[in-house]
C-alpha cells in the first residue's frame, strides 16, 4: 500500500452521503460522516471515553438481536453486526472512533462513528469490502429502529452504570481504611479544634471513624442515586414516541441490554421524559460533587495534621513518598492530600458542566449529552483513581505523633469546658482566660484557687473522661459550694 513515508496511507475509498462525495483512508473502518465530524470539531484532541465505546457496542448488540428475532433484518446481517458490536464492545476497535468528545449537540456524530465502524467489520465478516454498504449499512442496518435521541441516553447511562461498578470497591477501601485507623488511633488523646481554635479533648480514633462515615454517606448517596440511571428510553426513536420500532422491539432490546451488560435495567414508563430530561444524570454528578467536598475537607485535614514537623501541628505522619523541593533539603510534602484536592476540584468543575447541560435541553431532546458523557465518565475515572491512591499511599500508611497529640490535649485552654457543671460557665471562663494569660494549664489553676479538691480535680479533668458522655458527679451541690465560698 503507498505512503507517504510516516506510515499514514495515501490509498482511499470514495464514500458518498446526502452532502456528496469524500475520500475516506482505504483502511478505516468508519466512515464518510466520521469524517466530517473529525473536520468540523478538531477542538480538544480528546476522544470518547472507553466506557462509552463499549455501552455504545452493547446497546447496538441488543438491538441487532431485537430485530433479528423479530424478523426485521435479515439473520446473517444481524449475525455480523452482533460479531461486530462484540468486538467493539472488547475495545478491539476503539482507535477507529476518532470524533473529538466536544462535538455536535446530541452525539449524532459519535453514534454515526459507531455505526459506521460496526457496519464496516460487519461487512468485512460476510466477506466484503470496507466501504461496500451495499451489503451491511449504518443507517439501514445497525440502526435500524434507532435513534441517536434514544441510543445516546442510554449508552451514556449504562456507561454511568458499568464504570461506578469499578469505583465503588475503591471507595469502600478508602472507607475501611479510615475505620481501620479509627480503632488504631481509638486510645490516642488530643485536642479538638473547633474555629481552627482549641476546643474540648478528643481521640484521635475518633476523628478517623467520623472520616469513615462521611465516606459512606457520601457512597450511599452516589448509590441511591444511580438508580435512576436504570430507567432506559431504547425505543423511543427520534422523540419518544417509537417512529418506526416494531411494537415488541423496546421490551426485548431492553431486555437484551441487561443481559448483554449484567446491570438490571428496565424500560422507563415514560419515554419522552428519557428523552426530554437527564434529572438521572445530574443525580449521580452532584453525588459524585458531593463526595469530592468530603475529599476536599479530609485532604485539608490530613495535611493540617501532618503539618511541620517542626513548626506545625505534626499530630500525624503520612507516608514520605517524594522529595518535596527543588531547594529546600528534606522537606517532604503532603502529596497524596494535595492530590486528591486538586481531583476533587476537577469533579466540582465537571458537575458545573453537567448542570448547565442539564438544563440546556429544550422540547423533546437535551442535545447537550456529550459534554454530560465527557464530565460524568471523567469524573468517576479520576475519583477511582485517586481515591486507589489517596488510601494506598496515604491513609493506610498513616501513623501517630501520640507524645504530640498528648501535650495539646494538656495544653487546650477548653478543658475548663469540664468545669462549667461544677464552677458555672463564668468562673471556667475566668480560669480559661488566665491560663492564656499566663501560659499555665487549667489543672495548675483550678488546684491554686481550690475550688476542687484534688480527688475532683484528677477526674473532672480527666481528658479520657471528656471523649464521652458521662454523668457529672454531684455538680449542683458542687456548685452551690462553690457559691457559698
Amino acid at each position: 500500500m503507498p505512503s507517504d513515508g510516516q506510515g499514514a496511507s495515501l490509498a482511499t475509498r470514495t464514500e458518498k452521503d446526502s452532502l456528496g462525495t469524500k475520500e475516506i483512508p482505504v483502511h478505516v473502518y468508519y466512515g464518510i460522516q466520521t469524517a466530517r465530524a473529525v473536520e468540523n470539531y478538531p477542538i480538544s484532541g480528546m476522544r470518547a471515553h472507553p466506557a462509552l465505546i463499549r455501552a455504545f457496542g452493547m446497546v447496538k448488540e441488543a438491538a441487532a438481536e431485537a430485530n433479528r428475532g423479530l424478523g426485521l433484518i435479515d439473520d446473517n446481517i444481524a449475525t455480523a453486526i452482533i460479531k461486530a458490536a462484540q468486538e467493539v464492545q472488547q475495545g478491539k476497535w476503539n482507535s477507529e472512533f476518532v470524533v473529538d468528545v466536544f462535538q455536535a449537540g446530541a452525539g449524532v456524530s459519535f453514534h454515526m462513528n459507531t455505526n459506521e465502524v460496526i457496519a464496516n467489520r460487519a461487512v468485512e465478516i460476510l466477506g466484503g469490502s470496507l466501504g461496500d454498504y451495499s451489503r451491511v449499512h449504518p443507517n439501514d442496518h445497525v440502526n435500524y429502529g434507532q435513534s441517536t435521541n434514544d441510543v445516546f441516553p442510554t449508552a451514556l447511562r449504562l456507561a454511568t452504570l458499568l464504570e461506578l461498578e469499578k469505583f465503588y470497591p475503591v471507595l469502600d477501601s478508602l472507607a475501611s481504611a479510615c475505620e481501620t485507623k479509627g480503632k488504631e488511633f481509638d486510645s490516642i488523646l488530643k485536642s479538638g479544634r473547633t474555629h481552627m481554635q482549641d476546643a474540648v479533648p478528643m481521640r484521635l480514633g475518633q476523628e478517623f471513624t467520623a472520616y469513615a462515615g462521611a465516606i459512606r454517606r457520601a457512597s450511599t448517596t452516589i448509590r441511591s442515586s444511580a438508580e435512576l440511571l436504570r430507567e432506559l428510553g431504547l425505543g423511543g426513536s427520534a422523540v419518544g414516541t417509537g417512529i418506526n420500532t416494531h411494537p415488541d422491539y423496546r421490551e426485548k432490546a431492553v431486555r437484551n441490554l441487561a443481559r448483554i451488560s449484567g446491570q438490571k435495567l428496565t424500560s422507563v414508563d415514560d419515554m419522552r421524559y428519557a428523552m426530554q430530561s437527564n434529572l438521572a444524570m445530574a443525580g449521580v454528578s452532584s453525588a459524585l460533587r458531593n463526595l469530592a467536598l468530603e475529599i476536599i475537607r479530609i485532604s485539608n485535614d490530613l495535611r493540617l495534621l501532618s503539618s511541620g514537623p517542626n513548626t506545625g501541628f505534626a499530630e500525624i505522619n503520612l507516608p514520605a513518598l517524594q522529595p518535596g523541593s527543588s531547594i529546600m533539603p528534606g522537606k517532604i510534602n503532603p502529596v497524596i492530600p494535595e492530590l486528591a484536592a486538586m481531583v476533587s476540584f476537577q469533579v466540582i468543575g465537571n458537575d458545573v458542566a453537567v448542570a448547565m447541560a442539564v438544563q440546556a435541553g429544550q422540547l423533546e431532546l437535551n442535545v447537550m449529552m456529550p459534554t454530560m458523557s465527557y464530565s460524568v465518565l471523567q469524573s468517576i475515572t479520576i475519583l477511582t483513581n485517586m481515591l486507589r491512591q489517596f488510601t494506598e499511599k496515604c491513609v493506610s500508611g498513616i501513623t501517630a505523633n501520640e507524645q504530640r497529640c498528648n501535650f495539646y490535649v494538656q495544653a487546650t485552654v477548653s478543658l475548663a469546658t469540664a468545669l462549667n457543671p461544677y464552677i458555672g460557665y463564668a468562673k471556667a471562663a475566668e480560669i480559661a482566660k488566665e491560663a492564656v494569660a499566663s501560659g499555665r494549664s487549667i489543672i495548675e489553676i483550678a488546684r491554686e484557687k481550690k475550688l476542687l479538691s484534688e480527688k475532683e480535680i484528677k477526674e473532672i479533668l480527666d481528658p479520657v473522661r471528656m471523649t464521652e458522655p458521662v454523668r457529672p458527679l454531684d455538680a449542683a451541690q458542687k456548685r452551690e459550694e462553690v457559691k457559698a465560698k
